[in-house]
């Protein structure tokens, strides 16, 4: 066991000392490219009684916000995370909104002054979050597994997730309380099942979590502190992130390419703060639930 653990510490030494070497020159810059892949089970959001057909029909479509490929500029203390412009393409048909809700552009993080930056649009608006660097608790697991050529180091945190973030929209559980509540309340309503039945809030079948786990596989043999989107802080570079239903996985990896990109701010948008930017979300969302029951002649009384 001992000998186990000293050939692991003389290995990461090497893997240290080489790369160290190239991260020190002045001019160092690397690009990765990422792809990015979220799952939905539409059964959990009222598909249960579609076709098969239907439901590749509409996978299909929402395919182009669920499968992206993203691409991290970085140096030793700024980072530039945004869509492959050559492969971006715009949200089909009805899955225009639930795309502007949430449309992310350009990330910029800078370790050194500690400044987070993000392009965000939402329903026709442009945004720009001007804000801290957001803050993870990381767990080293002390677990390795190898990505490529590089070897990785397993690292887990418990993120806040944000109020416009459909990717973890989920289907409310009906535990047993709500369950009891129902029943009891049942001798009430029961006159007015048909009417009860007829009117079905969406906003009232699904939830956002206020946290999850969040999964980061690292290599110090690329040690610098960035990764994709929002995620940094780690002694390597984030190759793979597990968010939710999310995974972002590095496919390919150049450093110091003859082409060097200037890492430049995102300046468009009206400017806010992380939580300004949380409030407006939720005032919009209020804003469509009391639309959509408007629409629906006030829903239950």
């Amino acid at each position: 066991m001992k000998l186990n653990y000293a050939l692991k510490t003389i290995t990461l030494s090497l893997f240290l000392l080489l790369t160290l070497q190239v991260t020190a020159q002045a001019d160092f810059q690397g690009e990765a490219v990422y792809m990015s892949k979220t799952t939905v089970d539409l059964d959990n959001f009222g598909g249960r009684e579609l076709s098969p057909e239907r439901k590749k029909m509409i996978m299909e479509r929402m395919k182009s916000m669920l499968e992206k490929t993203f691409i991290l500029t970085f140096n030793k203390t700024e980072s530039m995370y945004k869509e492959d412009e050559a492969l971006e393409s715009p949200a089909q048909g009805g899955m225009r909104m639930m795309g502007g809700m949430g449309s992310v552009g350009p990330v910029y993080k800078n370790v050194k002054t500690n400044e987070y930056l993000q392009d965000q649009e939402f329903f026709g608006k442009q945004f720009l979050i001007n804000d801290s660097l957001p803050k993870y608790e990381w767990k080293m697991t002390g677990e390795t597994k190898q990505i490529g050529q590089y070897m990785c180091f397993k690292a887990t945190a418990v993120k806040q997730v944000d109020a416009a973030d459909w990717t973890n929209m989920r289907r409310k559980n009906k535990d047993e309380d709500k369950k009891n509540e129902d029943e009891k309340e049942g001798a009430e309503v029961e006159k007015d099942s048909t009417k009860k039945d007829e009117f079905k809030d969406p906003f009232d079948q699904i939830e956002i979590p206020e946290q999850i786990e969040v999964t980061a596989w690292y290599t110090m043999q690329i040690p610098v502190s960035a990764g994709p989107g929002e995620y940094w802080g780690l002694p390597g570079l984030i190759l793979e992130i597990n968010s939710g239903r999310t995974t972002i996985l590095c496919t390919k990896i150049t450093l110091n390419p003859e082409d060097k990109k200037e890492i430049k701010k995102p300046t468009k948008g009206k400017e806010v703060g992380r939580e300004e930017y949380q409030d407006i979300v939720k005032k919009k969302m209020e804003e469509m639930r009391a639309m959509f029951r408007a629409r629906r002649g006030g829903g239950r009384r």
